[in-house]
């Protein structure tokens, strides 16, 4: 009886399944077939040598053993959370309160200048940054004139305020976007629970607080779910591009130790290992949010 339902509905929906065979293509192709690279974790690895060398598990020892390996997780850890909190807070906020926004020739524009960032790359905005922090940049100037310094302070030298930079670069440059998602969210809400809460006298923040955010509140979960997939991930251009000598004990994350210690030094075998452990934490991590969130408040992705 289940085979027959099955072979109905996948002859009802035939015309999706055919619409998603590309997608399905594109995934085998760049997201499984490199697993096969995999290999190279286990190897001692030269790309000159036609018969590889197998080690074992030694590449995954040395980097549980070494403290150069703790030192990175550690960087890459706060900064994702710091990016996690910032990130999600400060676009839940903008979003409710462009909701808000009744003008709306005033509204498109303060989407269009929070949105705009969004589409500079990262060297452009990295540029921006350190003009902005510079000795002689616009919050240098801004500190000396209302008297809480009295010379420039070199943020980009001191390592740490390094965690604080990138966390807040990151939502001065995703903010817009990521609001637009919590906005489409929004729009999903009867209006007439509004009305309802107007005729009993609830004003604009009552309004907020026990009917918007309760009905995005679904979407919240998928994405903070998402995310914490994704922990290990603190990012590599920012990092890479805005570090210096004197940061760097703070700024090195794993994809800019893989880039130093694997990809530079040519040990392909520890990159690979780095980035199994990566993957394979982002499932543990993933998944179990998922549990948790479905054991908790009754929300999950699947």
């Amino acid at each position: 009886m289940k085979t027959k339902n099955l072979k109905r509905k996948l002859i009802r929906q035939r015309d999706l399944f055919f619409m998603i065979i590309p997608v399905m293509v594109y995934v085998f192709v760049f997201s499984y077939l490199p697993l096969r690279g995999w290999t190279m974790a286990f190897q001692f690895y030269r790309p000159q040598r036609e018969v590889q060398e197998w080690v074992g598990l030694d590449q995954f020892r040395f980097l549980f053993t070494d403290a150069a390996f703790f030192r990175v997780m550690q960087n890459t850890l706060g900064m994702s959370f710091i990016n996690l909190v910032l990130g999600f807070t400060c676009a839940i906020f903008l979003a409710l309160m462009m909701n808000e926004i009744r003008q709306m020739k005033f509204k498109r524009v303060v989407q269009t200048i929070s949105y705009m960032p969004h589409f500079l790359s990262w060297v452009i905005a990295t540029a921006l940054i350190s003009d902005f922090l510079s000795s002689t940049g616009i919050l240098n100037t801004l500190l000396i004139n209302i008297g809480i310094y009295e010379t420039p302070n070199i943020f980009l030298a001191n390592k740490d305020y390094f965690w604080w930079i990138v966390g807040w670069g990151n939502v001065w440059k995703s903010v817009g976007w990521n609001t637009i998602i919590y906005l489409a969210a929004i729009t999903s809400i009867d209006p007439q629970l509004y009305e309802s809460a107007a005729l009993d006298g609830a004003g604009r923040f009552r309004k907020i607080w026990h009917i918007t955010l309760p009905g995005i509140k679904s979407t919240i979960l998928v994405l903070v779910i998402m995310n914490i997939g994704w922990i290990l991930n603190a990012g590599f251009e920012v990092q890479w591009l805005l570090s210096n000598n004197l940061t760097i004990e703070k700024a090195e994350t794993i994809d800019v130790f893989v880039i130093r210690y694997g990809i530079n030094l040519r040990n392909y075998s520890l990159a690979t290992a780095m980035g199994i452990f990566k993957t394979v934490s982002s499932i543990i991590l993933l998944t179990s949010a998922n549990w948790l969130s479905k054991r908790l408040v009754k929300e999950s992705l699947v």
